[in-house]
């Protein structure tokens, strides 16, 4: 064979797709994915993601009666339960609860760390307490419990530090159980300025939300909009919400906008943005919050569905999926339940 120029342009030609192709498959197969659910974790609820340098730290409702356990990861996909409880009732000087302890959210702040959740204290009502460690693993220590100084029953407190300001929010909810609105029992998302500690709320309480959009089951005699969480962007607030009941499919998350953090929130047309699939294998995902990814830039939502889902029930498993806002409106995109690629 002779070996002429245009023989030569086509082996060159040849190979260097061979190349392109052998390197487009070296990083297919080396770049970090994940497919829902995420982790090993049954029988927990309201999943909350905190990213510490490298690492990440899962809290849940999981430990009911007595208080939370925690998860640590390097990836956000494989998940190590820890030996100990981050939060131990039990080890507490005042114990002021009995059980029923929900929703628990940490922040790093201030070189500590605060752990907002809620308890049932012994005269019945659901009330929402601090603890705090120097670890994100834990021990957390109570600090401030029942901080909401009106009567009545309230859960899923979130704090969100205003980056513009500096000024600390208690976004929560005042809950059904107590929370009687013309008959119906109706859970209701608030929010009230904190003072700088983290440890007492200042002002008068504003109501947020309730439920009233047709998707959200307004006309029941029990009626939800609860685990509030908040991101911000230009200047815009989206306050993320979860509306029906947990143990339901239609477990849904929704957000509404507003241009100062005590709102007043619009909800948006398009809610809700993360609901079920059953035919897939997803049923009731909700109340969810938000880590970066691997990256520390893209944003990621945890959420939980319900572990069996012909059968919803409070045993639930931990979903992610990617969220982002485009021209003012929040999106994710899931529920997922294929392989997906990690950022």
């Amino acid at each position: 064979m002779k070996w002429n120029k245009r023989n030569k342009i086509i082996v060159f030609i040849v190979l260097s797709i061979i190349l392109i192709a052998g390197m487009v498959l070296i990083y297919t197969q080396s770049r970090p994915t994940y497919q829902n659910p995420i982790g090993e974790m049954t029988d927990i609820g309201d999943p909350y993601v905190l990213k510490v340098e490298d690492q990440y730290y899962m809290y849940a409702t999981s430990e009911p009666h007595v208080g939370f356990k925690v998860w640590q990861s390097d990836d956000l996909v494989n998940w190590e339960e820890q030996v100990e409880l981050a939060y131990d009732h039990e080890l507490q000087e005042d114990k002021w609860a009995i059980g029923d302890f929900w929703a628990p959210e940490v922040i790093e702040y201030e070189n500590q760390f605060y752990m907002v959740y809620s308890a049932r204290e012994y005269i019945g009502s659901l009330k929402i307490a601090i603890a705090v460690s120097d670890s994100p693993l834990g021990p957390f220590e109570d600090v401030a419990v029942d901080i909401i100084p009106e009567e009545g029953s309230y859960i899923d407190g979130h704090i969100f530090i205003d980056e513009g300001s500096g000024q600390p929010y208690l976004y929560y909810v005042k809950d059904n159980f107590e929370n009687i609105i013309d008959g119906d029992h109706v859970s209701q998302v608030y929010v009230r300025e904190m003072s700088d500690d983290l440890l007492t709320v200042e002002g008068e309480e504003t109501l947020l939300l309730t439920p009233d959009q047709s998707w959200e089951t307004p006309y029941g005699e029990y009626q939800w909009n609860e685990g509030p969480y908040v991101l911000e962007e230009e200047g815009t607030y989206y306050l993320m919400y979860s509306a029906n009941y947990f143990a339901s499919p239609l477990y849904a998350v929704g957000y509404a906008t507003a241009d100062n953090p005590l709102g007043p929130f619009e909800k948006a047309e398009e809610n809700p943005i993360l609901s079920e699939d059953v035919e897939n294998g997803i049923s009731g995902p909700g109340h969810n919050s938000v880590t970066v990814g691997l990256d520390n830039e893209t944003l990621y939502t945890i959420y939980h569905m319900h572990t069996d889902p012909t059968e919803p029930s409070g045993d639930r498993k931990v979903g992610m999926d990617l969220i982002y806002i485009e021209n003012g409106k929040l999106i994710i995109e899931g529920p997922t339940y294929t392989e997906q690629e990690l950022k």
